[in-house]
């Protein structure tokens, strides 16, 4: 893809037109938000040629449609995701767009607090606790290789919420029909030798690392950036474009 004018695009409404997200209710009884912005909504990707003025623009608008009922200012958290094992632990008493250097991972028991990890094959891993404590990780083969779902449910453990009552919700995702790796990636993830390139379903191993760590209840988003790549920016399918997941707890 190339990419767009400037001014070419305007910042599109993220509360507004379900076109330009891909709702999740899996959490709605906690009171927690949870969705994916779609291809409908333009790419948040902040290293991509597309001027810097129309990706900030998203950004924004994102920010102004995670504002509470009075107007209050949204804390957002953010980082260069760099497909490790770390996760940040969020409290309250700051406001504004928070970018770390390194993470890929995020976790707070703060109310209203949002979260987001830019997503386009990995697979983006919303957590949330009856409590109101969330969790949100980005997930590619590296996340999955160094068990980053049990960090992040480290993480909720260690701010009070049990493993056994969280839910876990894998997002859209390149799908196990159109990931395929290398053999020595394979093996890593697995344990099994191939010596081909071969297919693997990241969001299942993701499932049962969730169930090694005591979690019950797990959902699979249907979507597959690559197949669906129409609604979803897929890298694989060549896109620059980066779409957000978004977690954000109670009020």
């Amino acid at each position: 893809m190339t990419a767009r004018p400037a001014g070419d695009t305007p910042a599109p409404d993220i509360a507004g037109p379900a076109a330009d997200r891909e709702p999740i209710a899996d959490f709605s009884a906690f009171g927690v938000r949870a969705f994916t912005t779609t291809r409908a909504a333009g790419s948040f990707a902040l290293d991509s040629g597309e001027p810097v003025r129309d990706v900030i623009a998203r950004w924004r608008a994102l920010q102004a449609g995670l504002r509470g009922p009075v107007g209050a200012d949204a804390a957002l958290a953010t980082a260069h995701q760099v497909h490790g094992r770390r996760v940040l632990v969020h409290s309250a008493g700051w406001s504004g767009w928070l970018r770390h250097p390194e993470a890929d991972g995020h976790a707070s028991a703060s109310p209203g607090l949002a979260m987001a990890v830019t997503i386009a094959d990995c697979v983006p891993v919303f957590i949330a606790h009856p409590s109101g404590a969330i969790a949100l990780l980005h997930a590619g083969w590296r996340g999955t290789e160094t068990k980053l779902v049990a960090e992040g449910i480290a993480a909720l453990r260690g701010l009070g919420a049990a493993a056994g009552d969280l839910r876990v919700h894998l997002g859209p995702a390149i799908c196990a029909r159109c990931y395929e790796v290398g053999p020595e990636v394979y093996a890593r993830l697995t344990g099994r030798t191939v010596d081909r390139p071969t297919t693997v379903d990241l969001r299942a191993l993701l499932a049962d690392q969730a169930r090694a760590a005591g979690v019950a209840r797990i959902e699979v988003s249907p979507f597959c950036t690559r197949c669906d790549n129409d609604r979803f920016f897929s890298h694989r399918a060549g896109d620059w474009g980066r779409q957000l997941a978004v977690l954000v707890s109670p009020p």
